[in-house]
């Protein structure tokens, strides 16, 4: 450990998320969709053991967006791109989920930064996509008609 108390890489923006469950978590909460990711986003229950100082990150990319050089290449860019992003509004006591889609591998790099900033100023608005939210009403017809 170096004196930041990270890894040593500077400029170290987020916390990351490691564990699965941590991912499942954040993926029933909020969502804001781009052509290149879905951003998930949900607030931090904090449990007494150890509080978190700030917002975490993950990322996912899937078998879908390609083989195993277009997925780390994907999860490059995506990185690199939340570092050229900053500062983002990113809530504190919020973690975030970057799910990777495969035009993320061939859109241009400023343009990758610019869905990264929409993305999370459309989540912290709370202009998600509607996924994640409450559940739908329920019309007649989606009433059975024997109850």
């Amino acid at each position: 450990m170096h004196e930041d108390g990270g890894s040593g890489r500077a400029g170290q923006l987020f916390g990351r998320l490691t564990k699965r469950a941590e991912f499942q978590r954040v993926s029933r909460g909020r969502r804001a969709s781009v052509e290149t990711f879905t951003l998930q986003s949900r607030r931090r229950e904090e449990t007494g053991k150890e509080a978190v100082p700030g917002a975490r990150v993950g990322l996912t990319v899937t078998k879908g967006v390609g083989g195993a050089v277009e997925r780390n290449r994907v999860r490059r860019r995506l990185k690199e791109a939340l570092r050229a992003a900053a500062p983002l509004e990113a809530e504190r006591d919020h973690d975030y989920v970057l799910m990777a889609r495969r035009e993320a591998l061939g859109r241009r790099f400023v343009a990758l930064v610019d869905d990264v900033r929409t993305a999370f100023r459309a989540a912290r608005r709370g202009e998600a996509d509607g996924r994640g939210r409450r559940p739908a009403k329920r019309t007649a017809k989606d009433r059975d008609a024997r109850t």
